[in-house]
């Protein structure tokens, strides 16, 4: 009996001290004994793993919340936030921590969360960039060399671009959040940011294929983006109004597509998107970088029903696995809803499973595996977000008993390719546009 109450005293202990986070900010660490202190607590709930080290050695945390915590289950969305990728962009950092709080304190009590957590695993990085918040001494709110790793590179320009080569040396942190995107089956994504007051969305980058010239780039996604967005910003207290930081930067509903913001070439959200088969946006969240720690209890309560919202939004579209004759999953099957081909195409797991992020309404989704006819299916897809499950379409391919090869993308500039292409298909087009109409001319 001694021995028992002992151990529900040493987890009431831990509940006491997960429980006991305040509005402030959290060194290496302290940040790491929070996490800690989380698991023990909460350990059939969470899973806490370092999925790399930075530059100076520092763990990059990650603690995973969710029924089945410690791995994929088929049928169950990933999704994942990443605070802090610069390092003087503090407020996501700690609004993740209490995101975390929150979630863990009230599953099994409020239904809402509690259906979520049971339907989605949810990953929380709270820092992809330590070395640069230990960094920074003095709190700036525009600029300091926090903002950079280690090695003074910014990892928001580090990754490989879809559309020119940027030759850049990707750094540790880099390395490890691509590895960590090639491991799961990420379906939805963001990443928080300060220094602005927006919901930011892919493209970053862009060229003649993606309308570029006109100040705009557009994904083939783009009307699921801008939804994304506006989830966010109009959850969020204040972001819809799209007034910005000052009279000179407003952002209608407090949305702005990347690359008409600004150009930005080795993104991370563009990065998943491409060859993550993750839906990303960027989340600016407070117009100083590294405001004051007295302010941050606010920017919780600002931000606190956006960014379980947000997380909801996993649950768009369709869902599915592709399967063999004898029921057996076909990894690296292509499908995708027609209209809306990827650059790289989005594949099925190794358990045969695909996540299409789809707005509601009637699409055809297209199923194809090397050497078969491809399969055709119409679905309605309903809004099953509040549902918390997206809608269920299996494809099963009967003729025979199929096994495929790992497939996967280059990172290499793709779109800098397929513009190539289109440049090179144009004259063609207008040579049999002119034999038409020589042809009905001399009839």
């Amino acid at each position: 009996m001694r021995a028992a109450a002992g151990e529900v005293a040493a987890v009431l202990c831990l509940m006491a001290l997960a429980a006991a986070l305040d509005f402030g900010y959290h060194h290496a660490e302290e940040l790491e004994a929070y996490l800690r202190e989380v698991h023990a607590a909460h350990p059939a709930l969470t899973h806490l793993h370092s999925i790399g080290r930075s530059v100076e050695g520092r763990d990059l945390w990650v603690l995973v919340l969710g029924r089945f915590p410690t791995q994929h289950k088929i049928g169950i969305p990933e999704f994942k936030y990443v605070a802090n990728m610069h390092g003087d962009e503090t407020v996501g950092r700690e609004i993740l921590l209490h995101l975390i709080d929150y979630l863990v304190t009230s599953y099994g009590r409020d239904p809402n969360i509690t259906k979520l957590l049971n339907n989605t695993r949810i990953h929380i990085m709270p820092t992809m960039n330590p070395d640069g918040f230990e960094a920074t001494k003095v709190p700036h709110c525009y600029y300091s060399r926090g903002r950079y790793n280690k090695n003074g590179e910014d990892l928001n320009r580090n990754f490989p671009d879809a559309f020119e080569n940027n030759n850049v040396t990707i750094q540790p942190e880099t390395r490890a959040v691509m590895n960590w995107i090639k491991n799961e089956t990420f379906v939805l994504s963001a990443n928080l940011h300060g220094g602005a007051l927006v919901a930011s969305y892919t493209f970053d980058n862009g060229n003649s294929v993606t309308g570029s010239s006109k100040g705009y780039s557009r994904s083939p996604d783009d009307d699921v983006f801008i939804h994304l967005a506006k989830t966010y910003s109009f959850n969020h207290a204040s972001m819809y109004k799209g007034t910005g930081c000052d009279s000179r930067q407003t952002f209608p509903d407090g949305i702005t597509n990347g690359y008409s913001w600004y150009q930005l070439e080795g993104g991370m959200q563009d990065y998943n998107y491409v060859w993550g088969q993750c839906f990303e946006i960027t989340l600016e969240l407070s117009c100083c970088k590294y405001p004051p720690a007295d302010q941050l209890e606010k920017f919780w309560t600002d931000n606190k029903v956006a960014l379980v919202e947000y997380i909801k939004q996993v649950h768009l579209g369709v869902k599915g696995q592709v399967t063999d004759r004898n029921g057996n999953p076909i990894p690296n099957a292509i499908v995708e809803a027609q209209g809306r081909s990827h650059v790289c195409p989005y594949r099925t797991n190794a358990h045969g499973e695909y996540f299409l992020l789809l707005l509601p309404g009637k699409y055809v989704i297209n199923a194809t595996v090397p050497g078969f006819k491809s399969m055709l299916k119409t679905v309605e897809i309903p809004d099953n977000t509040a549902n918390f499950n997206a809608l269920k379409q299996d494809f099963s391919f009967s003729e025979a008993s199929i096994r495929t090869r790992p497939a996967s993308c280059p990172k290499v500039p793709l779109y800098q390719g397929l513009e190539r292409s289109s440049a090179a298909v144009k004259p063609t087009l207008h040579l049999l546009v002119l034999m038409a109409a020589m042809i009905l001319l001399f009839r």
